[in-house]
């Protein structure tokens, strides 16, 4: 679907706007009025567009979605994430040895292509289990998988013979030397004789990302250049589509790598309507097209929701989403007030350069001035059950927000400026003296009236 919003008189493309002076002051742009044939078209596809990253942004600056601010284990000099201390009897801490040294075996057989020596470490009632982990992971082509332990195991009550272990996973896929994301899992043992054996090894409900497809699913995955493309078997026959379509994503969301590192892979699922709601803990709002989640080691893995996405929407979704695995901190970032540069950053890339008044979510933006908006960037981010077109126009305005920084300042410091605002902690204030050598006052007010101007 075309995306052009149709204008009597359409608005100068951004970088042809003058800019105005310090002070509210409209520029002279003859306001973009949609065409009516096409606006309930273009509202639809705004809905389900815009829904995409809500869940992200918000869980990250207030916690409100599970799974998305996460916490990494510090890996050691091997890349093994650091075990956390807690000394147990010497009977727990030897016990906990045993074990230990039976995953590092296990991983060994994972990642040297071995499923007899994966399965060896298991009683027979968890082989088949495992051997459909074993499947998914070698179909991502895991690269690392190093086990560590969360303490010492711990008896399970009632149940004489039976150990529980918590264990914190580094692994990478495809690159063999990544800095490794990080899993939470839940060892489960039963003692034969002095031998454990491993009973399940499952999801831990600590995790703050909840489960990943590969502990859920059985995998179809397809490898390409820069991303890999994964989901079910009854989805398979989109995988060669939807990893064409990535890869051109993913070269645009590359050029908005903070520091000039993008990731090494992108790795985007596409879940069906049962794995929509379990993947990564599920519970996003119902008009969510897709997200981005942090999984340690400087990636973000994205989902697509098979139910909503239309193909004349991937593209941009798929640059908007990807452009938050090349720019966003590992960690999320923590200040509900950077939502506009976060989301505009996004929605700028989803864009793909196309002239402002084609942008098609300008009504719900003017609908925004109209309706009691501020006029503070700060305070644009929507609430969680802000109406589709409050969600609208707040991404709206921080797409135009930063295209007028690019328009002014050029791509690179625009991202130089995103960097020290959303990487660094640094205060717009700080970060505009530093970068632009302008005052933020001044620039804040500057974008907020080009939005006006925009709009009309």
């Amino acid at each position: 679907m075309d995306a052009a919003v149709g204008v009597p008189a359409p608005a100068p493309d951004a970088a042809s706007l003058p800019h105005p002076a310090a002070g509210p002051a409209p520029y002279p742009v003859p306001p973009a009025q949609p065409d009516p044939a096409r606006t309930r078209t273009v509202r639809q596809r705004r809905r389900w567009l815009l829904w995409t990253v809500l869940g992200l942004a918000l869980g990250l600056v207030a916690g409100a979605v599970p799974g998305v601010l996460l916490r990494e284990s510090a890996p050691d000099a091997a890349g093994r994430p650091a075990a956390k201390d807690e000394p147990g009897t010497a009977a727990q801490r030897r016990l906990g040895e045993r074990m230990l040294a039976l995953l590092d075996r296990q991983a060994t057989a994972l990642v040297g292509a071995d499923p007899a020596g994966f399965l060896a470490v298991a009683e027979p009632a968890a082989r088949p289990a495992l051997s459909r982990r074993y499947a998914a992971l070698r179909a991502l082509r895991v690269t690392v998988w190093r086990p560590a332990a969360d303490g010492v195991p711990q008896a399970v009550e009632g149940r004489p013979g039976e150990w529980r272990q918590k264990v914190t996973v580094g692994y990478c896929f495809v690159v063999p030397d990544c800095a490794p994301s990080t899993v939470e899992l839940g060892a489960r043992w039963r003692l034969a004789g002095e031998e454990p054996r491993l009973t399940a090894l499952e999801p831990s409900e600590a995790d703050p990302a909840g489960v990943r497809p590969w502990q859920a699913n059985d995998l179809a995955v397809t490898v390409g250049k820069r991303v890999v493309v994964a989901t079910t078997a009854a989805q398979r026959r989109k995988l060669p589509g939807l990893l064409a379509q990535a890869e051109t994503a993913a070269r645009a969301a590359d050029r908005y790598a903070i520091g000039g590192r993008p990731p090494d892979r992108y790795l985007v699922y596409y879940a069906g309507k049962g794995e929509w709601q379990r993947w990564y803990g599920g519970g996003r709002p119902k008009w969510t097209a897709g997200y981005a989640v942090g999984v340690g080691g400087g990636r973000h893995d994205v989902v697509l929701n098979a139910q909503i996405v239309t193909p004349a929407g991937l593209d941009d979704l798929l640059r908007h989403e990807l452009t938050h695995a090349a720019s966003l901190p590992d960690r999320g970032y923590a200040d509900r007030a950077d939502w506009w540069l976060v989301e505009g950053l996004a929605e700028y890339a989803g864009a793909d350069g196309q002239p402002v008044h084609r942008y098609d979510g300008l009504t719900e933006v003017r609908d925004l001035l109209r309706g009691g908006w501020s006029g503070r960037l700060d305070e644009v981010a929507p609430a969680d059950d802000a109406s589709d077109d409050r969600v609208g126009g707040a991404y709206g305005v921080g797409y135009l927000a930063v295209r007028h920084l690019v328009d002014r300042y050029g791509e690179q410091r625009m991202l130089d400026f995103y960097r020290a605002v959303v990487h660094q902690g640094r205060t717009p204030e700080q970060a505009a003296d530093e970068v632009f050598g302008d005052q933020w006052s001044m620039l804040h007010d500057d974008c907020v009236a080009y939005v006006r101007a925009v709009v009309g």
